[in-house]
Formats: structure tokens, sequence, C-alpha cells
């Protein structure tokens, strides 16, 4: 089970920061990470970590938002800066685990972000 927090209103240049824990499993997950839903549009990544750290972005976040992993809590981190009207969406969390007999993916609650001034 993933449960995120941290979202939010703000205004255009202002920042939010997103965690998500993973709760009931006895392993660490593979991949955290975050996608978005604006209205409209198809869910999107928005940016992942591994394990082993390693991450990956969306172009349009590069450089404005960050997301980091820390495993002895199976949680996941979105810190978001710059944040503009676009940012607008429903951000998910993200977790897949894999297994040597086993691989599932797991999705968040949704937890909404709302950048307007």
């Amino acid at each position: 089970q993933l449960q995120a927090s941290g979202g939010g209103l703000v205004q255009p240049g202002e920042s939010l920061r997103l965690s998500c824990a993973a709760s009931g499993s006895a392993f660490t997950m593979n991949i955290m990470g975050w996608y978005r839903q604006a209205p409209g549009k198809q869910r999107a990544l928005v940016a992942t970590v591994t394990s082993g750290g390693h991450t990956n972005y969306a172009e349009s976040v590069k450089g404005r938002f960050t997301v980091s992993g820390d495993n002895a809590k199976n949680t996941v981190y979105l810190q978001m800066n710059s944040l503009e009207p676009e940012d607008t969406a429903v951000y998910y969390c993200y977790a897949y685990l894999v297994r040597p007999d086993f691989s599932r993916v797991y999705w968040g609650q949704g937890t909404q972000v709302t950048v307007s001034s």
C-alpha cells in the first residue's frame, strides 16, 4: 500500500514537497516515483528513482524537480521547485517490486497539486 502526502495549492514560482511511503512489504521496492495526470490528459511519468539511486525525469521537470528515495523507509520524495501552472495535476505515487517469483506495480491514491496565482 502506498500513502502519499504533501500536495496543495501554491503560486507560480513556489515549491512543494511530496512524500510517499510503501507499507506492508517486507521487501525494498526496486523502483519508486511519481506520475501525474492533468485534466483531460493521460497519466504521464514525472520522475522515478531506483533502489540503487538511479533517477529518471520527464523533460518538462528537469532542473526543477528532484526525486529521492529512502530504502530503509521504503519512501520516495519529490521536491518541486519553480512550480508552473502547467504542473497542476493529480500526482500519483508509483512503486515497482521485482522478486524471483513475481513482480508487481503499486499505485498510491493521488494527491492534488494546484499552481495558480
